[in-house]
């Protein structure tokens, strides 16, 4: 089961890429389980400083903007 997550701090971004990466997944067909990460010290755990930053399986793929649905499929190949 992948596990998508997005790093973020509840900004308009955030919630956006949440959402493109919820629909993604969806999408694709995969079983997943969606974890948003706010709090601070979970994102300075993971080295970001800027959000949002989507990851797969624990692996920040993206910093700092929203990706495009077709980045987001590429993540989760």
């Amino acid at each position: 089961m992948e596990e998508p997550q997005v790093l973020g701090t509840g900004c308009a971004k955030c919630k956006k890429s949440a959402e493109s990466t919820e629909a993604a997944a969806r999408n694709a067909g995969l079983e997943h389980e969606l974890i948003e990460v706010t709090g601070l010290n979970q994102l300075m755990a993971f080295g970001v400083m800027m959000t949002p930053a989507p990851a797969v399986d624990g692996v920040v793929k993206v910093v700092g903007t929203v990706p495009s649905a077709d980045e987001i499929r590429k993540m989760l190949a």
